[in-house]
């Protein structure tokens, strides 16, 4: 898969640079959610204002629950270090609340300090969080890399016309995403071979 050069990466959290534990199985049993539809989408779709906030609500405490119990994923420190030594410049997109975000960006000493979450822009598989950071950046969006875990990175990445890095996640058969590099472990990630010199 391609390893083309990039400009400037853009990362997922959950599952990314950091762990999560949330059972979103049970989540979405507790709020009436089935079990085949992304979770976010069903609850902006509630109709009933209590019922809305309630579900929003046990979202934001289990993700709140989660990010005090997170671990920063292996490689990620030192991986993050290369690239701010090379001045590369670094963002954040996540589905998570502002709240858990920060928490888990603290909690770790995640150098990142430009951050989107669902309170900021459209969720993924949307592009728009992406869109708006490459803009920012002054960047070509295929001059830009979006790493993330799960389909909705892909997809997200691949809409934006950006690079898809894929950790620990291989598209299920069938489904017609792009990923350009995929990699089980940030250290086997060489800066020299990634990264256009600024």
């Amino acid at each position: 898969m391609s390893k083309s050069r990039v400009k400037g990466i853009i990362f997922d959290l959950d599952g990314t640079l950091v762990t999560s534990s949330i059972d979103f199985s049970a989540l979405k049993q507790k709020i009436g959610c089935p079990s085949d539809q992304d979770i976010l989408a069903y609850i902006a779709e509630i109709e009933e204002t209590k019922k809305q906030e309630a579900a929003l609500s046990l979202v934001m405490r289990m993700e709140f629950e989660d990010a005090l119990t997170s671990e920063c994923i292996p490689g990620v420190q030192a991986f993050l270090d290369k690239l701010k030594a090379n001045n590369i410049p670094m963002a954040i997109v996540t589905r998570n609340c502002r709240v858990a975000t920060s928490v888990k960006i603290n909690k770790h000493n995640i150098p990142i300090k430009l951050v989107l979450t669902r309170e900021d822009a459209p969720c993924k598989p949307n592009p728009d969080a992406l869109n708006i950071i490459a803009e920012y950046w002054g960047f070509e969006s295929e001059e830009v890399a979006y790493v993330g875990d799960y389909i909705y990175d892909i997809e997200a990445a691949n809409r934006a016309n950006m690079k898809a890095w894929a950790y620990q996640y291989q598209v299920p058969e069938g489904i017609d995403l792009q990923v350009d590099l995929s990699f089980t472990c940030f250290t086997e990630l060489d800066i020299s071979e990634l990264i256009h010199s600024p």
